[in-house]
């Protein structure tokens, strides 16, 4: 069995064991595969792994052999999936390895919106507490959790996790319905519909899947919607917001905060709209990236495969 990893980095930075999908067969890892070089890597596959490597269906007809695709995310939307359909191809994903990493990674960006721990820590080794008059300053404004209402948008395993989170910090969740979406009883979160949520919640996470319906979710018009002074995160996926509009919202104050561990490009141009932002923070998509969660996307991974030749995939997405 030919098994190709066609971007092995950045889930592998030399500190993940492969054996077990050698244990299935000649595995070639690649760290990354460009566009031109796609055809002739998968032409006698047997089965691929990729993470940010789209398969569209020209892939597709250039691989006869393959037989599973094992997407190295949960993400799936770099599938062409009616084209794996036709070439009788089993896709799979990973679902939930990121669970715990992301909601800590969404607090965290919460939590240095509410205190800016990283710039005053900087402040203090330029020298500013040790020329201040007094024996506390602060630069930026610090804002209290407790009695704040929390609107989680995508109310799945990582939605739910940091509404937990929230809650044990004293703030009030809601849930958002989302447009076109069937109404989901909660018994744990109330749900309102979107726009109705929106102005009354002081903080807005995005935990959403992208979808056609989500692209740009967050925009001009929606923004407007916001509470005045609201802070908005974002650990979805980029291209559910804005960024212009997000820009916009920050400087005229509408938004007092941003935060993203993801950005509709990645890596952004070095000339992306929310750089230099007020009250911006971004992180350059780290939240699935400890190690515990990588080594639990390999596991499942592997096992996605195992479970193939026994007629029974697992996270078959198609």
């Amino acid at each position: 069995m030919q098994i190709i990893v066609l971007d092995a980095k950045p889930l592998d930075n030399g500190d993940l064991d492969w054996a077990p999908l050698r244990a299935m067969g000649q595995v070639t890892l690649h760290s990354g595969t460009g566009a031109d070089e796609l055809a002739a890597r998968i032409a006698d596959a047997d089965v691929l792994y990729t993470n940010k490597v789209p398969l569209r269906a020209a892939a597709f007809a250039s691989a006869p052999r393959l037989k599973l695709v094992s997407v190295l995310a949960t993400g799936y939307d770099i599938i062409d999936l009616p084209a794996a359909r036709e070439h009788g191809v089993t896709v799979c994903n990973v679902p939930a390895y990121s669970t715990a990493s992301t909601a800590q990674t969404t607090i965290a960006l919460l939590l240095e919106l509410c205190h800016r721990a990283g710039a005053h820590s900087d402040a203090v080794h330029a020298g500013e507490w040790s020329r201040s008059p007094t024996f506390s300053f602060w630069k930026h404004p610090l804002v209290d959790l407790e009695g704040k209402t929390l609107l989680v948008v995508g109310m799945g395993a990582i939605g739910r996790r940091v509404a937990t989170v929230a809650g044990a910090l004293g703030m009030k969740v809601i849930a958002a319905q989302l447009p076109g979406r069937e109404a989901a009883p909660d018994t744990e979160f109330p749900r309102l519909p979107l726009d109705e949520a929106l102005p009354v919640a002081d903080v807005v996470s995005l935990h959403c899947p992208m979808t056609p319906q989500t692209r740009g979710l967050i925009d001009a018009a929606r923004l407007a919607r916001f509470k005045a002074g609201a802070l908005l995160i974002n650990a979805a996926r980029g291209p559910i917001v804005d960024d212009l509009a997000v820009r916009a919202a920050l400087e005229t104050g509408r938004l007092s905060g941003f935060a993203a561990d993801v950005l509709a490009s990645e890596p952004p141009s070095a000339d992306h709209p929310l750089f230099g932002a007020p009250n911006c923070i971004l992180t350059p998509h780290i939240a699935w990236a400890t190690p515990d969660s990588r080594r639990r996307n390999l596991d499942i991974s592997a096992q996605n495969l195992y479970a193939y030749p026994e007629g029974t995939p697992q996270n078959a997405v198609s």
